[in-house]
């Protein structure tokens, strides 16, 4: 494993304790990354770890909610005292909120989710900026939604966070593009059987959709092949 295309790059992982941060997490390792993990699940962030050990993988990890006021913060000087560089960052870590009409949102959980889903995503950018462009090479991939682009009734809350991210990880892209090789691309997963997916559709059979590591090959193909900024894909099946 530790001979792969991604031998001597550094990920790090946001929401890698499960579905498709931690399939993630995983193939990157198989594609010879250190990968660092964090979530804010311990016990998860093990699992994931231990199973990358067993594939013969190298991983670290980083228990954390990043919506934790300096949490963000410490754990970027904790990963740049080891690392000088940050080759791949994958942002998945989001949260769903209440599916709910608009004229019936909760407000106070409605800023719970733009802080997550879009201030923490900020926090990491300006946190890891310096690492990112010191990498000879380095990927940023933030894992959207469709409902971020297209309007679907009851998913205000969720589709807003998820617009205001892409917005936000995309013009990070056009800020860096032309004064270092930092590029930024975005994955929107489709229908994937994961936990949040199961709560917004509690009636669906989950063998329907997709398993997680089908996303998971996607992103560290992108990792591997490279992509200009401004590059968007939906992952089909």
């Amino acid at each position: 494993m530790s001979e792969g295309l991604l031998s001597g790059r550094t990920a790090l992982v946001t929401g890698a304790s499960r579905g498709i941060g931690a399939a993630t997490a995983l193939e990157l390792a198989r594609q010879g990354a250190h990968v660092i993990l964090t979530a804010r699940t311990a016990g998860g962030l093990e699992e994931v770890e231990e199973a990358i050990f067993a594939a013969g993988g190298s991983a670290t990890i980083a228990p954390l909610d990043l919506a934790e006021n300096d949490g963000i913060s410490r754990l970027a000087e904790a990963i740049s005292g080891r690392w000088a560089a940050l080759d791949i960052l994958v942002l998945n870590a989001a949260t769903l909120g209440t599916l709910s009409a608009v004229p019936a949102i909760d407000f106070k959980e409605f800023a719970k989710v733009l802080t997550l889903n879009v201030t923490a995503q900020a926090a990491m950018l300006a946190a890891f900026d310096p690492m990112l462009k010191a990498s000879d090479g380095a990927r940023v991939i933030g894992v959207t939604s469709g409902v971020g682009r297209a309007a679907r009734a009851y998913w205000g809350v969720y589709g807003a966070s998820k617009a205001a991210f892409e917005n936000l990880l995309l013009t990070y892209g056009e800020e860096v593009a032309h004064i270092s090789k930092v590029r930024v691309g975005i994955i929107d997963p489709g229908a994937t059987r994961t936990k949040m997916r199961a709560r917004a559709f509690p009636g669906e059979d989950p063998a329907t959709v997709k398993a997680p590591e089908v996303v998971a090959a996607r992103i560290a193909a992108l990792a591997v092949a490279g992509f200009e900024t401004g590059h968007f894909e939906r992952v089909a099946g």
